[in-house]
């Protein structure tokens, strides 16, 4: 029996959900992993205790000022790690020839140039950065291929898609439908009249998940399931007309891939960020990642129901956007993240983030993408048209 070598991981977005996930799999199997970098926007405290307890030899910080403060406490505690700082720095650990993998968990657009580096650099992607895809899809799957690139996803729908799907272009002609499931978020059945009154510390409070503020609002609006279709489009290669969204409260099926002959395939599991982490730094093996076996006698029974687009209209705003194609998902993307901080700071309300990202849709027509700069114009331009209708107006749904 032949030992497969370590693989030397980069992770981008290490002080996030994702990024602390992965370290808990890789500190599980030491003999398979190791940490050569890790990298993040500003927290540099909680990116000190991982440098202290993984030794990487890079860490990485955008925020310069911040970047400055690691340098000195590294300094102080006497480690070897070296910090580098600012997109320069995210791009330099997203291309080290000392690591093989690259974890793209850097939440927004700054996570865009540093995963499109890597790709071109054909790194091992485990991509969790939603708007990679939704940005620049076509360019970034374009770069995965000129580059050599291997991609898997760590979202939890998007590997259990990966694990169903057949892995040659034959089985792919076989395949109906993808079928994304959506936990519903904590107002599934929240009565409309209510939705109006609702607080970030009830948007955030996820009834499965552990995340990060930004991606709970997206969750309990939805809208991350929108940007997911987007992302599936890319990621499989399948029509939009193909993709759908299936409300399952109980977050035990993470997606499903209907073929021709009407077998439905699903991956199921604990609700677990490490599982699909896990899956992606072993595949084509498996290891095991600390995660409790699923017991289905326990759970006792599965729900599925359509989603109600009344309640979530973000979700129909991400497939006219999918439809619509070019610069519209970009758009979409930002007008939203501008949107969802600023319900995050009480400045609109929750039903407010689907009128902004309405507006910027109808106000900025869609045009092609064929560059990073295009992506980045058009993010751009969309944060700029949310920040002025915020300034000008609250929108109401």
């Amino acid at each position: 029996m032949t030992c497969e070598p370590a693989r030397n991981i980069a992770i981008l977005g290490a002080t996030g959900s994702v990024g602390a996930s992965t370290l808990d799999v890789i500190a599980r199997h030491p003999d398979r992993f190791a940490v050569t970098a890790v990298a993040a926007n500003r927290q540099w405290a909680p990116l000190l205790e991982q440098i202290a307890r993984f030794r990487p030899p890079y860490a990485a910080l955008l925020d310069a000022d911040a970047a400055h403060e690691l340098d000195e406490a590294v300094r102080r505690e006497g480690l070897a790690t070296r910090v580098l700082a600012g997109p320069e720095g995210l791009h330099a650990i997203a291309t080290l020839p000392e690591a093989d993998t690259v974890v793209a968990g850097i939440v927004g657009g700054a996570g865009l140039a540093p995963t499109l580096a890597a790709a071109r650099a054909g790194k091992r992607i485990l991509l969790a950065n939603k708007e990679t895809l939704v940005l620049a899809g076509g360019l970034f799957m374009a770069a995965v291929r000129e580059g050599g690139a291997t991609l898997l996803p760590i979202d939890s729908e998007h590997n259990a898609i990966f694990q169903c799907l057949p892995h040659d272009t034959v089985g792919r002609a076989g395949v109906r439908r993808i079928l994304l499931t959506a936990s519903g978020g904590p107002f599934r059945t929240t009565p409309a009249a209510e939705m109006s009154r609702v607080t970030p510390e009830e948007a955030c409070a996820h009834p499965r998940w552990r995340m990060g503020r930004k991606i709970s609002v997206d969750s309990a609006t939805m809208m991350n399931k929108g940007l997911e279709m987007i992302e599936a489009r890319w990621l499989f290669g399948v029509a939009p007309e193909r993709i759908e969204v299936l409300i399952h409260p109980e977050s035990i099926v993470h997606s499903m891939v209907e073929y021709l002959d009407g077998s439905v395939l699903a991956q199921l599991g604990n609700p677990d960020m490490r599982t699909p982490i896990a899956q992606a730094l072993a595949w084509p093996g498996r290891v095991a990642a600390g995660v409790p076996p699923l017991d289905l006698a326990q759970i006792g029974a599965l729900n599925f129901a359509a989603p109600d687009s009344t309640r979530f209209p973000c979700l129909a705003l991400a497939r006219d956007a999918l439809v619509a194609g070019g610069s519209a998902p970009a758009t979409l993307s930002a007008a939203n993240e501008v949107a969802v901080a600023a319900f995050l700071e009480r400045s609109i309300g929750f039903l407010d983030i689907a009128g902004v990202c309405a507006e910027a849709l109808s106000r900025l027509p869609a045009h092609a993408m064929n560059s990073l700069d295009d992506a980045l114009d058009a993010d751009r331009a969309g944060r700029s048209l949310a920040r002025e209708l915020l300034a000008r107006t609250v929108l109401s749904v």
